[in-house]
């Protein structure tokens, strides 16, 4: 193989993380080649490795990199960042610009598509994203779960002023009560470490230590705990006829007495991606503490090093940075 095409990639298969060499992809037409410049590991990375969707490939779905190819001359040498649901464009979903329920789509790093802890991947011209001006690598790389916390308030008419439990204090859960704060939302973060919390409480969010947590309290509860119990958990902080927005995924079945569900009237809404477009301006705001979610960084050649780190008690986002060259 010819050393200056090739690249490092992260290869995953069967619990195991490895490090491999194989040629630079070839990009479709409008599609671009991007370079890495950093990529954070996320939770979804972590439950991949553990056999989520039998996950085998390079994953890494959150990241900044630098346009090297592209059919649009104009795109060549910048930064972006990338939409990771990669869809058919022609079906129901698509013309009604829910791409990301497309049956046909392939998924950045999770389902079909090789992923961005590589030093060089593929993306389609439309799924990319300028990063504003000002805008560090190291908050960019946010993006996509910032997105993913917006997405909260494209599907549910939050009033600008409710209250609204979010429980989990890891890296999805302090970004959705940042978000949701910026909305106008009394939030309060329920969590297990006062380090994260404190984090939140800077911005003005309230938080509280789970401990005997609240029965029946709230008409808003966001599920971001990354663990099978969050669900039902959350279920019963739920007020009446309450909402409550499941954002963990797990690998294996979550269980679930629905009889609360069911006699409470409880709405549950899964939800997952979401629009680029008031992540990116949240983040040129300088709203958000993103700083302070990050706990390390490794280069692109340490990542099993780094997602050792990653899936430590207590650890927000690690970064992964690709080499300079």
């Amino acid at each position: 193989m010819n050393q200056e095409k090739s690249m490092l990639v992260v290869y995953v298969e069967g619990g195991r993380i490895e490090l491999r060499r194989r040629a630079r992809p070839r990009k479709p037409k409008g599609w671009a080649l991007l370079k890495l410049r950093v990529a954070g590991i996320c939770n979804t990375d972590l439950e991949l490795v553990r056999g989520y969707y039998g996950f085998r490939g390079t994953p890494g779905h959150e990241f900044v990199a630098e346009v090297v190819e592209a059919d649009s001359p104009q795109l060549v040498g910048r930064r972006v960042v990338g939409e990771i649901n990669v869809a058919c464009g022609d079906c129901e979903w698509c013309r009604r610009d829910l791409g990301r329920h497309c049956p046909r789509r392939r998924v950045l790093g999770i389902a079909g598509l090789d992923g961005a802890f590589s030093e060089y991947f593929t993306l389609p011209e439309r799924n990319l994203h300028d990063v504003p001006e000002g805008v560090t690598d190291e908050e960019a790389v946010f993006a996509e779960p910032v997105a993913a916390a917006c997405e909260i308030l494209e599907q549910v008419a939050l009033p600008r002023d409710a209250e609204v439990a979010v429980l989990g204090d890891g890296k999805l859960g302090l970004l959705v009560a940042q978000v949701l704060a910026s909305h106008g939302a009394r939030v309060v973060l329920w969590g297990r470490h006062r380090e994260k919390l404190a984090i939140a409480e800077a911005t003005g969010v309230r938080t509280a230590l789970v401990g005997r947590l609240p029965r029946a309290r709230y008409d808003w509860v966001v599920e971001a705990t990354g663990s099978r119990l969050g669900l039902e958990q959350a279920v019963g902080m739920a007020r009446p006829r309450g909402t409550v927005i499941v954002k963990t995924t797990v690998k294996g079945a979550v269980r679930l007495d629905t009889a609360p569900v069911v006699v409470n009237e409880i709405t549950l809404v899964g939800s997952r991606c979401g629009p680029f477009e008031p992540a990116l301006a949240l983040l040129a705001s300088r709203k958000l503490r993103l700083r302070e979610l990050i706990s390390g960084e490794y280069g692109l050649e340490e990542a099993p090093r780094a997602f050792r780190a990653a899936a430590r008690r207590g650890t927000l986002k690690i970064l992964l940075r690709a080499a300079a060259s």
